[in-house]
């Protein structure tokens, strides 16, 4: 029995290697690149790709705006005002986007992620 383990297929990815790759990234990278992801998916459920209204899904941009409120308030204090300032303000976008998709508006403060940020306004 060899030490080696096997090289990867498309069918058995290396895990090893992902993993050592991950445990080199830094904390905030990784944050940061959750919540790019999240921001992206939210924006083409909101219906603001290029597809437009094909993948539109209020509810499901709602869960994603929503996650991403609560990720940055909880790494506030985690991640440096230079990675937090330009996603609070995505955050504020995808928002003010929910607010305009919706046929009936949130209550101010009832929106999506106004657990965390408050009421949001144009």
């Amino acid at each position: 029995m060899s030490d080696t383990s096997p090289s990867a297929t498309p069918e058995q990815p290396d895990f090893d290697a992902m993993t050592r790759d991950i445990a080199e990234v830094p904390a905030v990278e990784v944050i940061v690149t959750v919540a790019v992801n999240l921001m992206s998916a939210a924006a083409v459920k909101l219906g603001l790709s290029e597809e437009g209204d094909k993948y539109k899904d209020l509810d499901e941009a709602r869960k994603l705006v929503h996650a991403l409120a609560g990720l940055l308030d909880a790494s506030a204090t985690e991640i440096s005002s230079f990675h937090a300032a330009p996603l609070r303000d995505g955050l504020k976008s995808l928002q003010l986007a929910f607010r305009e998709a919706s046929l009936v508006p949130d209550e101010p403060g009832q929106g999506p992620g106004e657990k965390y940020t408050g009421p949001v306004f144009g």
